[in-house]
């Protein structure tokens, strides 16, 4: 297949904010701020790095309002984040690339990093944000210094130093739904000029925005804490230790989805594909397997028996060590970290007992990383070698109650539970323990050609130790189904090619090769047949990238540009099959995709008081040859993958005349037609979507205080975040966006 390459941009944007820790002043104080990146392992300007990296400040994801990894969605062209659990689990994607599975063993496309920790298990991705400094969105395969797991890119987290000098900082937001969320961090010397602290925290509460009208409560609501020390220890110029410890802690309301009936009553009421005629969703002519059916087309409510709440508890500690040793440095990452959840799940989304989940699961994970890289980023040579190690242990116990409340029409003095396993009338569990010892040894180099043309070389070897002990069963062991015990290694070399030509001062293009791979592993879901716990092998993806980067009119403009195209292979597939008259889940590899596009992202500074930028993707994601449960999806839509996403705001800095300011945001994004499922069956997409948001505040003349009111979702749009079908059951769950946000906030720094 041929890849066309066409990029496009439209330039309004979220300003990228004041100067901070990690920024530099530009030329003039109307030019655009340098934007210092870490994407990889090293300080450096964002227009040199010959990688597709978006950074958004602390200021940009303030103003945004973004207080956890969901509220990136579509920030950066090409990624799109979404999840049908309420603390856990975020389906993440960039280019087309990620994984819907939603299992606590199973690993994303696209690593999520805080602080330099990979942050291995979906339980823990959700926590993390707050007293930020900066977010690297790094797209394509990061296959050498990233290494495992990132074939899709990388999601980079830095959060904010402690220093010599006293700081504090605090914000106060309330809005709709009587949505409280409150931040606040402190710093400073404990020892002056050896040890500094800084200690943060994040509230976060509302009461729900979907109303339950079988109880007559709002559920859907927010209720997690979060706080976060870190100790700076600076005993010589040649050596520092950065040691932090993290808590976090959800008890919010499980997600509670909308529900669609899927099996028609009447012909009129019978769509081409034998379940409902969408003109009948809402009409009666159509239920579920139990008779129940949504009616009142309203979005925002439902009728649930069962409340569930997502309590999710994580608790890390990392340290990072340095020592310069005179033309390099020796780095030291060591963190240990575990994920516990227990959620509680109306899964069915009605009143009646068709299908009730507990998720309960636990994940503990050690890991060590080991770097010694070049300190001298003008020279001809700049290297990073280093290792890694991994020891991870998931343990699942989830239970799955089906169809409780047809027990009553199989009970006879023989059977007094009315438990009839034939037809699917049981509860099932899959308990099992999934050990893993990851090992990598990598090195990248860039070396300087010419004086205009860099070469870049990386290789990374990794392999992973796995093994599952698996088990499936009813009613807690009283009818074993199947049992397994195997041991397995996965093992895959990784790198990048490059080269990187400085056309001048303001201009560098570059053209990329890189190979990324996600490890092979064993489905973590309910199986009830052996040919499902078999493991499934890694996948790669060859990236070939050609890009620009570029200043124009004194850096008062920002252009960068990429083309890419991507040869995925032995791709991991999440996807639904029917075992037993049941609907399940299964992982395996099931397809090959060719994928391609733009993307383009602008920034621009025309007068002093406004700032503009924009990014645009436009994308091609279709599977190759991919047959599943005797169904044909060759050329379907990789699910997530829209072909249009477009991110776009404007910042305007009005002075007044006491020295203080105003300050006026607006941004919007738009997505293009999204399927989420590998069928691309019309019922499970979501159309094209505008949102848009707006703040306006004042400023103190010192920039210590600012206070203001903001709106999000602004147009009040009401659209699918995602939909989890259960065609056995007659029934589609679709998870909503949240409304519109109303609300002031306060913020003070010092």
């Amino acid at each position: 297949m041929k890849a066309k390459f066409f990029v496009g941009c439209a330039a309004l944007a979220l300003s990228a904010g004041a100067a901070n820790a990690q920024t530099t002043l530009a030329k003039d104080d109307t030019a655009i701020a340098e934007i210092v990146v870490t994407a990889q392992k090293r300080a450096e300007n964002l227009q040199d790095v010959p990688v597709s990296v978006t950074a958004l400040t602390a200021d940009a994801l303030a103003a945004r309002g973004v207080d956890n990894v969901l509220a990136l969605n579509n920030l950066a062209p090409g990624m799109r984040i979404s999840a049908a659990d309420a603390a856990a689990n975020p389906k993440i994607y960039i280019r087309g690339v990620g994984l819907s599975d939603f299992n606590p063993n199973a690993s994303s496309g696209v690593g999520v990093y805080i602080d330099g920790v990979y942050i291995g298990s979906p339980l823990a991705q959700m926590a993390g944000f707050y007293d930020l400094a900066q977010v690297e969105v790094l797209r394509g395969p990061q296959g050498t210094l990233y290494g495992r797991n990132t074939n899709g890119g990388a999601i980079n987290i830095t959060t904010k130093r402690p220093t010599q000098s006293f700081t504090a900082d605090a914000s106060l937001e309330y809005a709709t739904f009587n949505a409280v969320t409150a931040e606040a961090a402190v710093g400073g010397p404990l020892v002056a000029d050896k040890l500094a602290f800084r200690a943060a925290g994040q509230w976060v509460q509302d009461d729900g925005y979907t109303y339950n009208r079988v109880t007559g409560h709002d559920v859907n609501a927010a209720d997690h804490w979060a706080g976060r020390l870190s100790l700076l220890y600076t005993p010589t110029d040649d050596f520092e230790l950065l040691a932090q410890v993290n808590r976090y802690v959800n008890r919010g309301d499980a997600t509670a989805p909308q529900h669609r009936a899927l099996f028609p009553a009447t012909a009129a009421a019978t769509g081409p594909d034998g379940f409902c005629a969408p003109n009948a969703y809402a009409s009666g002519a159509c239920m579920d397997l139990m008779g129940y059916a949504d009616t009142d087309k309203n979005p925002r409510a439902i009728d649930a028996n069962l409340e569930g709440k997502d309590k999710v508890d994580l608790f890390g500690a990392s340290s990072q060590a340095t020592w310069k040793l005179g033309g390099m440095s020796l780095i030291s990452v060591t963190a240990w970290q575990w994920a516990h959840r227990n959620d509680l799940e109306n899964t069915d989304a009605s009143p009646l007992q068709m299908l009730e989940i507990n998720y309960r699961s636990r994940q503990h994970q050690f890991t060590q990383e080991l770097r010694l890289q070049s300190d001298n980023p003008s020279g001809r040579l700049n290297w990073v070698i280093g290792g890694y190690f991994m020891d991870e242990t998931v343990q699942d116990n989830t239970h799955q109650d089906t169809l409780r409340d047809l027990r009553p029409l199989f009970v006879t003095p023989d059977n007094p539970t009315g438990l009839s396993p034939e037809n699917s009338v049981a509860v099932f569990g899959w308990p099992y323990t999934q050990k893993t010892k990851g090992y990598a040894v990598f090195g990248q180099a860039d070396y300087k050609l010419t004086d205009k043309l860099t070469g870049t070389v990386g290789l990374r070897w990794s392999a992973d130790d796995k093994h599952m002990n698996y088990k499936s069963q009813i009613e807690d062991g009283l009818i074993v189904l199947l049992t397994s015990d195997q041991k397995k290694t996965f093992s895959a070399f990784s790198g990048r090619l490059g080269l990187r030509y400085a056309v001048d001062d303001d201009t560098n293009v570059y053209a990329t090769y890189n190979r990324g791979y996600k490890s092979g592993g064993f489905f973590g879901g309910l199986a009830t047949t052996p040919e499902e716990v078999e493991p499934y092998a890694n996948e790669t993806l060859d990236a070939y990238e050609v890009g620009m980067k570029s200043e124009f009119f004194d850096r008062h403009v920002r252009l960068n540009v990429s083309g890419f195209y991507y040869d995925y292979k032995n791709q991991q597939v999440f996807a639904q099959a029917l075992r037993n008259g049941l609907t399940v889940l299964v992982l395996d590899n099931a397809a090959n995709s060719k994928v391609y596009g733009g993307e383009a992202e602008i920034t621009a500074r025309p007068i002093q008081p406004l700032t503009l930028t924009a990014g645009v993707s436009l994308l091609h994601a279709k599977y190759g040859d991919y047959f599943s449960e005797g169904q044909d999806y060759t050329g379907n839509w990789l699910p997530q993958s829209p072909k249009v996403t477009f991110n776009t705001a404007a910042t305007w800095v009005a002075p007044l005349a006491n020295g203080s300011s105003i300050v006026a945001n607006v941004d919007a994004n738009y997505s293009s037609k999204v399927y989420f499922d590998n069928s691309n069956a019309p019922r499970l997409s979501q159309d094209a979507v505008w949102i848009a948001g707006a703040q306006v505040s004042w400023r103190s003349p010192d920039r210590k205080v600012e206070a203001g009111a903001f709106a999000r979702n602004l147009f009040d749009k009401t659209y699918v975040v995602a939909i989890s079908n259960i065609d056995s059951l007659g029934e589609d769950l679709l998870s909503m966006n949240r409304p519109r946000s109303l609300g002031v906030f306060l913020r003070y720094h010092y």
